[in-house]
């Protein structure tokens, strides 16, 4: 399997258009909305989320570039963990492209047909596939399992009732080479079964929206009010309960596993190389990988 890292950062990348905070102007490498696509033979591509930055990202990916037909595309279709703007609307920039499948849970299958109308819209240019995934579907040769992680509704549909699950986490394997994926850019807490999830696997890459529980509020607030960072339900990477301890604590359940922080946002420090969190998450040998990191797996 081979795998692609899109995009990196949190909704609105980093550094962020309409952001001067002391990380936005830090000259520290930008990072593109998370994202990323993976390929069993190479030739193949399904994305994971469809950022509205989808469009730079393909570009700047050789192995995405259009070919060797006029019209041809190598990405063949899309997997989404929510129905998050952030995730979702790069599909809109897809909508010339005919045939593509996309799988989802239910819930976001509903929220991009009845609550956004995302859906209506790119099926008036070309009919697609909207196929719901519950546990486990093959997509090309490649086997995906998902667990549900999160209720967590966007907030163009919160007050819908359909049920969840509104966020997964997805397990990609390679029945070939026994290489496994997992990517989980979205946690609101550490959900039961994660760590069986994640056994095995040769990467798992996490969410790291937050380096720590307050971040967005006190000195380093930008117009942002409290309670905000707490109800965007990102799971923090330091304290006692933050990712980071977890991953420690779970460490002799996981030998073998990669772990790495993805979906960075732009007050998280582990944005900037220079500083000390940067260094010390480095030191527990969890990667912090920059767009463009290509995964032989």
């Amino acid at each position: 399997m081979r795998a692609v890292l899109l995009g990196t950062a949190a909704g609105g990348g980093f550094p962020q258009w309409n952001c001067a905070c002391a990380r936005c102007v830090s000259g520290a490498p930008p990072r593109a909305q998370d994202c990323l696509a993976v390929s069993a033979d190479g030739q193949a591509w399904y994305l994971v989320n469809a950022a509205p930055d989808l469009r730079a990202q393909i570009l700047a990916t050789p192995e995405l570039a259009a070919g060797p037909g006029p019209r041809d595309t190598p990405i063949r279709g899309a997997l989404l963990t929510d129905a998050e703007l952030d995730h979702t609307l790069g599909l809109l920039l897809l909508r010339g492209a005919a045939g593509l499948r996309v799988w989802a849970p239910k819930a976001v299958l509903h929220a991009v047909r009845d609550e956004f109308p995302l859906r209506e819209i790119v099926d008036a240019y070309g009919a697609w596939d909207w196929l719901p995934v519950e546990s486990e579907v093959d997509i090309g040769d490649l086997r995906v399992s998902v667990l549900p992680v999160s209720d967590k509704h966007p907030k163009y549909a919160a007050t819908s009732t359909v049920d969840g699950p509104w966020v997964v986490a997805y397990r990609i394997e390679d029945p070939a080479t026994g290489g496994v994926l997992v990517y989980a850019p979205c946690l609101a807490d550490w959900p039961p079964g994660f760590d069986e999830f994640a056994s095995g696997a040769s990467y798992a890459l996490i969410d790291g929206t937050f380096y720590a529980a307050a971040e967005m509020s006190g000195a380093t607030r930008s117009g942002v009010a409290d309670g905000v960072q707490h109800a965007m339900g990102h799971l923090p990477i330091a304290g006692d309960h933050g990712s980071l301890a977890r991953i420690r604590r779970a460490l002799p359940g996981h030998r073998g596993v990669r772990w790495a922080y993805t979906h960075l946002n732009n007050t998280n420090p582990l944005v900037d190389p220079a500083t000390p969190e940067h260094a010390e998450v480095l030191t527990f040998n969890i990667d912090l990988p920059p767009d463009g990191t290509r995964l032989d797996l």
